[in-house]
């Protein structure tokens, strides 16, 4: 059965054929002969047809023919995972450029969560450009913290092609998930005055309602572009010990914002 949806034509991916070029040789390395067997009669498959159901059919079989073991040094990437990816940006490459983009949400809006991890991890090899931003978006209203973390988590994409506005959503869900916000890559550059007021909004919400403070939050503010009297209230909370002790660290230092203008000659 042929489940091809039309699109209306796009401008091209860019995707980064280096990078791609050594996750299959990172993939390759680990496999043992079986896998391999199977890893190669799978990318002949899709060679002969490289259509959209040949690549949803590929990768539900991933499951099956690979180890979910996780690679080494690889971020958390697993054997099905990368297969997976590979397989996508394979499908991908045989096609005319103006189809890349339709059928890349086509295959992502077809997949499982599972596959849909792959894709979003896989995003900033795929596409270089940041054309597929309202696709990334629209995955990161997921309630599935794993799928989340795929997106926002050790990748390069969303600090790369998202908006202030856009990259703050996503600092505020990944707090909201319990996820380690340390691993959202490009963070520090992103520090700024209207990223620090988010945080202390979110700080005093969840003061408030009595809630556990946020364990990432120190990591969202950018102590040193803080007002006097913001500082000053983070001090006098921390006194009162409303905040977990390793704000301490954090607080250590004069209370005077370290970037106030030099007067005028």
């Amino acid at each position: 059965m042929n489940m091809d949806v039309a699109a209306p034509p796009s401008a091209a991916l860019e995707m980064r054929h280096d990078c791609l070029a050594e996750q299959r040789l990172a993939l390759t390395q680990q496999l043992d002969d079986a896998e391999l067997r199977w890893w190669r009669q799978a990318q002949e498959q899709l060679d002969q047809r490289p259509d959209a159901n040949t690549a949803a059919l590929l990768s539900s079989q991933c499951k099956r023919s690979l180890k979910a073991s996780a690679l080494p040094d690889s971020n958390g990437w697993s054997q099905v995972q990368l297969a997976r990816a590979l397989l996508l940006a394979q499908v991908l490459e045989q096609h005319p450029l103006a189809r890349q983009l339709p059928l890349l949400r086509q295959l992502f809006l077809w997949g499982d969560d599972q596959e849909k991890i792959a894709t979003l991890k896989a995003l900033d090899w795929l596409d270089s450009r940041g054309l597929c931003v309202e696709l990334a978006l629209q995955a990161g209203r997921t309630s599935n913290s794993q799928v989340f973390a795929a997106l926002a988590l050790d990748t390069l994409y969303p600090s790369r092609h998202y908006s202030e506005r856009a990259f703050h959503q996503l600092v505020l869900k990944t707090l909201g998930m319990g996820l380690d916000v340390r691993r959202l890559i490009g963070l520090t550059q992103r520090h700024s005055v209207a990223l620090n007021q988010l945080a202390l909004d979110l700080l005093d919400e969840q003061l408030a309602a009595e809630r556990t403070v946020s364990a990432g939050l120190p990591w969202v503010i950018a102590f040193d572009l803080l007002s006097p009297a913001q500082r000053q209230r983070l001090v006098n909370l921390s006194q009162q010990q409303r905040l977990p002790p390793e704000w301490h660290e954090h607080l250590a230092g004069p209370p005077l914002n370290s970037r106030t203008t030099a007067p005028a000659p």
